[in-house]
């Protein structure tokens, strides 16, 4: 993979696209979306923001670490820079076509299954709990378009 094919895959799969090779935002769905590549370390990573960490209540920080373990798969749920985000890391060269069309799939699904299955695809390694079930998603974040 490269900045180039990237750029092809981000702006054939999104709604919106802004930035250069190796910084991208975009929006699917309403759903922000940032990629930032370093060529000369080979890595890369999608994150999307979900909601400031401010507003975790605790048990959700627990169903957070459980979804990193069981139902987000290739993606995780992290804190940074005082916001959740839906992340996917990964080398940047050995990537393939499809594997950051599933990316960025997995990136949104973990972005908009928050408070909800914590899900970044159908497959579930272990049944949701009847907490995880009522949980309701909740978020003040608002995200730029």
């Amino acid at each position: 993979m490269d900045n180039a094919t990237l750029d092809e895959i981000f702006t054939t799969m999104s709604d919106t696209i802004q930035g250069e090779s190796g910084r991208w935002q975009f929006n699917i769905k309403d759903v922000l979306f940032v990629c930032i590549t370093d060529t000369n370390h080979n890595r890369m990573r999608i994150i999307s923001p979900i909601t400031e960490s401010n507003n975790l209540r605790e048990d959700e920080k627990t169903l957070l670490l459980l979804a990193n373990f069981h139902t987000a798969l290739d993606v995780k749920y992290a804190i940074s820079d005082d916001v959740l985000w839906s992340v996917f890391i990964h080398p940047l060269k050995e990537l393939t076509y499809a594997q950051v069309e599933d990316a960025v799939s997995q990136v949104y699904y973990a972005n908009i299954t928050f408070g909800l299955s914590y899900s970044s695809t159908d497959l579930v390694f272990s049944k949701k709990t009847k907490k995880q079930a009522k949980q309701k998603k909740k978020s003040n974040f608002k995200k730029k378009t």
